[in-house]
C-alpha cells in the first residue's frame, strides 16, 4: 500500500472513531454505518482525483461537489433533479431540514430520537468533517492540522453528552489522530528509504510483529510508545486530580438537620456551586419528572429559598424544622379568589444527584417520600435528617400552581408589619446607588405590583444587560453595585440584584434557588441537567403570596402574571370584518409591537390570527433558505473557479505599474521575474530555486519550446534581475509587463489544448495561496506566543481539554 493510500485509509478511520462520541446523544447507531458509507465514497473520489492528478484545491472542490450529492441523495432525493441534482427545490429542502434539525435539538434532551433534522445535521456534520481532514492529511500531508476538525468534533459531542464513558470516547479519539501521525510518519520516513534502527533482534518475537512487515524504524516504533504513554496518561491522570461535584445544587449540602424533633437548617451560599454546575462541560442528567400540569415550561423545581441579607452574601436564615407533615398547610398569604389548580408529579433523582434539599414544585401541598425528611414551615421546604440525601430517590408531590391576574396583584393590600421588617431589610453597606437605581427604573409606577414588572424588565430587556456564567464578581453590596454598572452576569446576579432594589423600595422580597424546568424527552419524560441551575426572586403580595419573577434574560419563562394583556377579536371578527372598519393604517401599535422583546421571543405576544382564520399558503421564501442556495451556489460555481480567479488577479498585480523610485524599479523587475516563473510552472516547468536568472532562463526556454521572441523575453527579464540582484548600481528596464506577456503567449503556443485548459483553469502556482496562509499562522501564533498573557490562555486551554478528557 502506498503513503498517500494509507494516509487516506487513517483519515477515514480517525473521522469515524471521532465521530463514535457522537452515538450517546441520539438513539440508534444507524447514522454512523451512513456517515461511513458517505465517508468512503468521498475519500474514494479524492483517491481517483489525487491519482489523476488534479490540482489540489480542484481535487477538494470535486471531494465538495460529490459529497453535496451524496447528501442530496440520502436526504431529499424526491426533491432532487433526477434524483440526485440538487436543484434550487433541493436546496430550500436541505435548509428546511438543518432548521427543523436546530428546533428538534433544542426540543430533546439526550438521547435524541433520530428526526430528519437531527440525522442530517449529525451525518452531514461527521462527513464535512471527513472531508477536512481528507483535505488536510492526505491532499496538503500535513496531519497534525487535521487534529483541529477532530477535536471540533470530539468537543461538539462531549460538550453535550451527559458523560457517561466518556474516557472511551476520548480514547477512541485521541486513538484515531495517534494513527493518522504515526501513518504521516511513517510515509515521511519512507520517502527517505529504509532507515537504520539499530542491531536485529530475535524474530518471533513480540517486537517483530509490532514492527510489521520487513522490521518496522525505530522511530515508528518510538512513536508508537509515545502515543501509547500518551493515552495512558492522559486516561489515568484526571483521576488522581480533586473533582467539585458538592454543594448546594449537586452533592452533598452542608445541614444534616439532625434530631426527631426539631433541628435547624444551616445558611448556605449557592453561589459557586450553582456557578460551577452551569459551567460544566457536560450536562450531567440530575433528575427527570412526569406531570400532569398544562404548561411543564412553569414548573420550577425549587431548592431552598435564600431570605437574609448581610451585606456580603444573601443565605437562608437559621430556622426550626419539623416532621413532614401529611398534608402541607395552606401558603402564606395566598387568598380564595386567585385561580389555583393542583397538579401531581413524580420525580426520580439521580444516584450521581445527592444534596440534602429536596428539590419540589412551588408551593408543594403535599410530598410523599421515603427515608428521613425534615420539613421547614417558613420557605416549605424539604431537608434530609441524619445524613439522609436525595441520591435515587423516587417521590411524588402534589403542588399548586397560582395563576394571579395582573389586576389581583395590582390592588393586593400592605403585607403584614413582621413579615415587612424581616423581608425589606437591607445592609448599610448597600451603595446608595442600588436604591437610586430602582426609584429611576421604576418612575411612574403607582403600585408595587407596577414596580416588579418595571425591574423585571428593565433586567429582562430594557437595560441592556448581558447573559455571561464565567463573571466571577460576588453576591455582596459592592458586588451588585458593579453588576448594575458592567450590566454582565448571570441569574445569581440578576435575582440578588432585582431582590435588593426591591427591598429598597418596600417590597418583600427573597431569593429562589433550584433548577428551570428542563427538557422534553422522547418518551414524554422531562430531564434535568446541571444546566438547569438557576435562581429567581419572589416578591411577595398579600392575597397571593410569594410570587415568582423572571428578570433573567434567555433563562427560564417569564410569569403570565407579568405579561401584557392583549385583547382578541373573536373568529367571526377576523372572518368579516365590520363595515365601519377602516382601510387606512390605524396609528395605534399593534399588540405585536406593544409586546416587549422578550416576551416575543417566548411566543407570549399571542398568535396573530386566531385559529380558525385561514392561513395563507405560500409564506414567501424564507432568508434563511435564500441565504443557504447563495452559498451553495457559490461553493459550487466559484470554488472550482478560485485558482484561475487568484491567477489572474496576481498577474495584474505583478505586471502593473508602480512608483518611480529604483526600489520601485527593483520591485517591479522581481515581480515579473516571479510572473514569469509561475507561468512555467503552470505549463508543466517547475521552478528550481537553486539556479542562477540566467540559467533558470535557459532552462525555460529548453523545456517551454519557445521561439526566439518568447526566448529572447526571458534573457532580457533575467538580464535585469541579475542587474536588481548583483549590480551596484541597476540600471531601470523597460518593457517588462510586454516580455512576461510574450513569455506567456510563447508557452501557450508550444502547449497542446490541455496543457493549456489546465494551466488557465488549475494553475499549479495557485498552491502559493496555502504557502501564504502557513506562514501567516505560523507568524499569529509566534506572536501570540510573545504576548504576555498567551501563557495563562494556554493554560486554560489545557484545562479545558483535561475537562474534556
Amino acid at each position: 500500500m502506498s503513503g498517500r493510500a494509507r494516509l487516506a485509509l487513517s483519515a477515514y478511520a480517525a473521522t469515524l472513531l471521532a465521530a463514535g462520541a457522537l452515538i450517546p446523544l441520539v438513539d440508534g447507531v444507524g447514522w454512523l454505518v451512513q456517515a461511513a458509507v458517505l465517508l468512503a465514497v468521498q475519500s474514494g473520489v479524492g483517491a481517483l482525483a489525487r491519482r489523476v492528478p488534479l490540482a489540489r484545491t480542484l481535487t477538494i472542490g470535486v471531494q465538495t461537489l460529490v459529497t453535496l450529492l451524496l447528501l442530496t441523495l440520502v436526504f431529499v432525493r424526491d426533491h432532487a433533479l433526477f434524483g440526485v441534482l440538487p436543484g434550487p427545490e433541493a436546496l430550500m429542502r436541505l435548509g428546511e431540514l438543518l432548521v427543523a434539525g436546530g428546533e428538534d435539538v433544542g426540543t430533546y434532551a439526550i438521547p435524541a430520537p433520530m428526526t430528519d433534522g437531527i440525522k442530517l445535521m449529525v451525518v452531514g456534520g461527521v462527513v464535512l468533517i471527513g472531508l477536512a481532514v481528507d483535505a488536510l492529511a492526505v491532499t496538503f500531508r500535513s496531519a497534525a492540522p487535521a487534529g483541529l476538525p477532530l477535536l471540533a468534533l470530539y468537543s461538539v459531542a462531549a460538550g453535550l453528552s451527559d458523560g457517561g464513558a466518556s474516557w472511551l470516547w476520548f480514547l477512541l479519539a485521541a486513538s484515531g489522530y495517534l494513527l493518522l501521525l504515526l501513518a504521516e510518519g511513517r510515509d515521511r520516513l519512507s520517502q527517505w528509504g529504509r532507515v537504520f534502527g539499530g542491531a536485529a533482534r530475535n524474530s518471533g518475537g513480540l517486537a517483530d510483529g509490532l514492527a510489521g512487515v520487513g522490521g518496522g524504524s525505530s522511530p515508528v516504533r518510538t512513536g508508537r510508545r509515545i502515543g501509547v504513554l500518551a493515552l495512558g496518561i492522559a486516561l489515568v491522570a484526571p483521576l488522581a486530580l480533586p473533582a467539585l461535584d458538592s454543594g448546594l445544587l449537586g452533592g452533598k449540602g452542608p445541614g444534616n438537620g439532625r434530631g426527631s424533633g426539631g433541628g435547624t437548617i444551616s445558611a448556605v451560599n449557592p453561589l459557586v456551586s450553582l456557578q460551577n454546575n452551569l459551567n460544566q462541560p457536560d450536562n450531567r442528567e440530575v433528575m427527570t419528572y412526569r406531570s400532569n400540569i398544562e404548561n411543564p415550561q412553569s414548573l420550577y423545581l425549587r431548592i431552598l429559598a435564600l431570605d437574609e441579607f448581610n451585606g456580603s452574601e444573601w443565605r437562608s436564615s437559621t430556622r426550626r424544622l419539623t416532621d413532614v407533615p401529611d398534608r402541607l398547610p395552606q401558603p402564606t398569604g395566598l387568598g380564595r379568589d386567585v385561580s389555583v389548580t393542583e397538579v401531581r408529579t413524580n420525580i426520580s433523582a439521580s444516584r450521581s444527584y445527592q444534596q440534602t434539599y429536596l428539590p419540589l414544585p412551588y408551593p408543594a401541598s403535599e410530598v410523599r417520600v421515603g427515608g428521613r425528611w425534615r420539613y421547614e414551615p417558613e420557605g416549605r421546604t424539604l431537608v434530609g435528617d441524619d445524613g439522609q440525601t436525595t441520591r435515587g430517590a423516587s417521590y411524588e408531590v402534589g403542588s399548586l400552581v397560582v395563576e394571579p391576574t395582573a389586576a389581583q396583584l395590582a390592588a393586593a393590600g400592605p403585607p403584614p408589619e413582621e413579615l415587612v421588617r424581616e423581608y425589606t431589610q437591607v445592609p448599610g453597606s448597600l451603595p446608595g446607588v442600588v436604591a437610586e437605581t430602582a426609584e429611576q427604573v421604576t418612575e411612574g409606577a403607582s403600585n408595587a405590583y407596577e414596580q416588579a414588572v418595571k425591574l423585571q424588565d428593565w433586567f429582562a430587556s430594557d437595560g441592556g444587560f448581558t447573559y455571561d456564567t464565567t463573571v466571577t464578581s460576588g453576591t455582596g453590596s459592592s458586588a451588585i453595585a458593579r453588576f448594575l454598572r458592567d450590566r454582565e452576569g448571570f441569574c445569581i446576579h440578576f435575582s440578588f440584584s432585582m431582590a435588593a432594589m426591591a427591598r429598597t423600595l418596600g417590597i418583600p422580597a427573597r431569593v429562589a434557588v433550584g433548577f428551570t424546568p428542563g427538557t422534553m424527552k422522547a418518551d414524554g419524560a422531562i430531564s434535568v441537567g446541571l444546566r438547569d441551575a438557576h435562581a429567581w426572586p419572589e416578591l411577595y403580595f398579600e392575597g397571593v403570596g410569594w410570587t415568582r419573577f423572571e428578570p433573567t434574560p434567555s433563562r427560564g419563562s417569564t410569569p403570565s402574571w407579568t405579561r401584557p394583556e392583549v385583547p382578541t377579536d373573536s373568529a367571526s371578527d377576523v372572518a368579516q370584518p365590520s363595515a365601519d372598519t377602516s382601510a387606512e393604517p390605524s396609528a395605534a401599535p399593534s399588540a405585536e409591537d406593544s409586546c416587549p422583546p422578550q416576551l416575543r421571543q417566548e411566543g407570549g405576544c399571542g398568535p396573530s390570527q386566531e385559529p380558525g382564520a385561514a392561513l395563507p399558503t405560500d409564506r414567501g421564501t424564507l432568508a434563511g433558505t435564500v441565504l443557504l442556495v447563495v452559498l451553495a451556489a457559490v461553493l459550487v460555481l466559484v470554488l472550482p473557479l478560485s485558482p484561475l480567479l487568484w491567477r489572474t488577479r496576481a498577474r495584474n498585480r505583478r505586471l502593473g505599474s508602480g512608483g518611480r523610485t529604483p526600489a520601485d524599479a527593483a520591485a517591479r523587475t522581481l515581480a515579473a521575474w516571479r510572473e514569469i516563473s509561475d507561468e512555467a510552472w503552470d505549463h508543466g516547468i517547475a521552478p528550481d530555486e537553486s539556479l542562477t536568472p540566467r540559467k533558470a532562463a535557459a532552462r525555460i526556454v529548453r523545456l517551454g519550446r519557445l521561439d526566439s521572441t518568447a526566448a529572447e523575453a526571458v534573457h532580457r527579464i533575467a538580464g535585469s534581475v541579475e542587474q536588481v540582484l548583483y549590480a551596484p548600481e541597476p540600471r531601470p528596464a523597460a518593457g517588462l509587463a510586454e516580455d512576461a506577456l510574450a513569455v506567456r503567449a510563447g508557452l501557450r503556443a508550444s502547449a497542446g489544448r490541455g496543457a493549456r485548459l489546465r494551466a488557465t483553469l488549475l494553475p499549479r502556482s495557485s498552491v502559493r495561496v496555502v504557502w501564504a496562509v502557513a506562514e501567516r499562522r505560523t507568524a499569529l501564533a509566534e506572536r501570540w506566543a510573545g504576548r504576555p498573557g498567551a501563557g495563562r490562555w494556554t493554560a486554560r486551554l489545557r484545562r479545558l481539554t483535561r475537562q474534556h478528557g
